[in-house]
């Protein structure tokens, strides 16, 4: 069986759809035939070999509202000889290669998000992707609330399917290295740990977060970079914060375990759409931590179950995240339930392996049909 997985970019090139589709790979590459396509950051065709899996890089120009702009990706797609195309969305430039190429294989997208922000360009681009979702034969949601609430699948949901993002549970287990750098943290800071790890942009709600600490007696962690990093750090100095918040910069991901197993809770204070899924909760909750998340339209609730592996509260509601920290920091037999909880399902339904085998039945299944 032939695959090829067409996205914006690989690895090296981190993000979370580049994860999912590194994931998919190395989970399948003994299984199937696996290729991936996507636009490199330079103007120069590639291809190479990333742990055993044949990378084609399209040449490219640069990036045009955050989609690369390579003029021959269409030319290179209708190049492969494939059983299946599994593209992954939100990939404007993917959408209108597809429907230039003449194709015969089965085609599955895994919908990732909406696009939120750019909605000029999305008014020109809304019927060239209607036209690729009728085409396709399958649509993968990685939540049941994705596709109820999305406008884009509402037409589609005969076709949607749900396969839930998963974690390599084994990176987040406890080992000597780790708990010498958990127990550095820990000596480090002579209160409760609160942990955040993500880029520091709008759709975060990082700043309902560094809001809610002027009524929380704890340590804010706050790992990651972004264009609203300034903006923060000034917000925390506004509210005589500096003495509860400490902005790590760049986490790199060897120190990441340390961070959540150093912690007494993680906090994802998401706003908007743009977070669809929140993969930072499965792995603070791999470490056996209890998630603080919000009650957006998305798969944040349904990676984190409220009352159950933790606490969901309304977006932008700085006092009820301050509510939500202190009632789990004041009940430590919560807390710690709510992080057992957290760790058993993860392992359940949330593992790269299960997301693999979910997609290899789907290849299978399509490929039969």
């Amino acid at each position: 069986m032939k695959v090829l997985q067409v996205n914006k970019l690989y690895y090296p090139f981190t993000g979370g759809v580049e994860q999912v589709a590194y994931d998919i790979s190395t989970q399948l590459k003994d299984k199937v035939d696996m290729n991936v396509l996507v636009a490199n950051d330079q103007f120069k065709k590639l291809e190479e070999e990333v742990n055993g899996i044949k990378v084609f890089r399209s040449a490219s120009i640069g990036t045009y509202f955050s989609m690369p702009v390579a003029p021959t990706f269409p030319f290179d797609l209708r190049k492969f000889d494939s059983d299946i195309l599994h593209f992954h969305l939100p990939f404007p430039l993917g959408v209108m290669s597809y429907l230039l190429t003449r194709t015969k294989a089965k085609t599955i997208v895994t919908w990732h998000s909406d696009i939120v922000k750019q909605k000029k360009i999305l008014k020109l681009y809304k019927p060239f992707l209607m036209k690729f979702l009728d085409k396709v034969d399958k649509i993968v949601a990685t939540s049941p609330n994705l596709i109820e609430s999305s406008p884009f699948l509402q037409p589609f949901k005969e076709k949607c399917t749900v396969i839930p993002l998963g974690v390599d549970t084994e990176q987040f287990k406890i080992d000597n290295n780790i708990e010498i750098k958990v127990n550095k943290i820990k000596s480090k800071y002579d209160k409760p740990i609160i942990f955040f790890v993500g880029r520091l942009v709008y759709y975060k709600g990082v700043k309902y977060l560094v809001e809610a600490m002027q009524n929380v007696d704890a340590k804010l962690l706050i790992g990651g970079t972004g264009s609203l990093s300034d903006d923060l750090k000034a917000l925390s100095k506004k509210y005589n914060l500096d003495d509860k918040i400490e902005f790590l910069g760049f986490v790199d991901d060897k120190d990441l375990p340390a961070y959540y197993h150093a912690s007494d809770m993680f906090v994802l204070p998401s706003v908007a759409k743009s977070e669809a899924f929140g993969i930072v909760q499965l792995e603070a909750q791999a470490c056996g931590k209890p998630v603080i998340s919000t009650n957006l339209p998305t798969g944040v609730p349904y990676a984190n179950k409220d009352k159950e592996t933790g606490l969901v509260v309304e977006p932008k509601s700085s006092k009820q995240l301050a509510e939500a920290i202190n009632l789990l920091l004041e009940n430590e037999e919560i807390r710690l339930e709510y992080g057992d909880n957290a760790k058993r399902r993860v392992n359940e339904l949330f593992t790269v392996e299960k997301m693999g085998e979910s997609y290899f039945d789907l290849y299978q299944k399509l490929i039969s049909e």
